[in-house]
């Protein structure tokens, strides 16, 4: 007969919550994703999304963004110092309009900072962020051995730690999820987890719409200062196909 080590029986015995309740990595995942993209559509349809980003110093800017998985399109419109840029890249490349026209001086690539490389990085941010937690799926995602009971800003949580192969990604990210609805409540991430530098995000909210239920507001904070970095809200979302 296989008997279970005495330090691991001993902790179920006296926590049998983390034996009954604390689901697998795969399965809290599995039902957090449920909970956000009920129709299992975030991979192969398109979305249209308005953010509004505030930060500290009272600046507020709208961005509609169109995420299209399937056709690996991702498109920014926005109103920036009087001029509307529509940046746009896909497998093929990337394009700008600065007020309708592919044809502005360098100045104003300069000023909007239009380059292929930091569009790429902006698509990255977005595609990621406001994918969640779907985009926990993608390959190169490495989920920790277990879900861990914790507390994320006063509340109850579970928390899951994520890691990424060479190549994909070197920061670790902490996922803290509602223990009875599995929604996604927060998340922190950290270059060095050691110099506790990085930042964490509060969640509030949840905006429905288009198939997908996802969080409405993101704070953000740093972690050494706890200092307040800005807000991101989403308006509005609609599905374009």
């Amino acid at each position: 007969m296989n008997h279970l080590p005495a330090c691991l029986l001993l902790t179920l015995l006296c926590n049998p919550a983390i034996a009954a309740d604390t689901p697998a990595p795969d399965d809290l995942l599995a039902s957090a994703i449920a909970r956000h993209d009920a129709d299992g559509g975030w991979d192969s349809n398109a979305y249209r999304m308005v953010i509004r980003e505030s930060r500290p110093d009272g600046a507020s800017n709208d961005t509609t963004i169109l995420i299209d998985n399937l056709a690996s399109l991702f498109r920014t419109t926005a109103l920036r110092e009087g001029d509307m840029l529509v940046s746009s890249i896909d497998a093929a490349g990337c394009t700008f309009l600065v007020n309708g026209s592919t044809d502005f001086p360098e100045e104003v690539r300069d000023l909007h900072r239009l380059t292929c490389d930091r569009l790429e990085r902006v698509r990255n941010y977005y595609t990621y962020l406001w994918g969640l937690p779907m985009k926990l799926r993608d390959p190169g995602t490495r989920l920790g051995d277990s879900v861990v009971e914790k507390e994320f800003e006063g509340k109850p949580a579970l928390e899951l730690r994520v890691s990424y192969a060479e190549g994909v990604g070197s920061d670790v990210w902490y996922f803290y999820f509602d223990p009875a609805s599995h929604d996604l409540i927060g998340y922190r991430f950290y270059h060095d987890e050691a110099a506790n530098d990085g930042e964490y995000i509060t969640l509030t909210g949840t905006h429905e719409g288009a198939g997908l239920s996802l969080p409405k507001t993101r704070a953000w904070f740093t972690h050494k200062e706890d200092k307040y970095l800005g807000t991101d809200t989403l308006i509005s979302i609609e599905k374009v196909r």
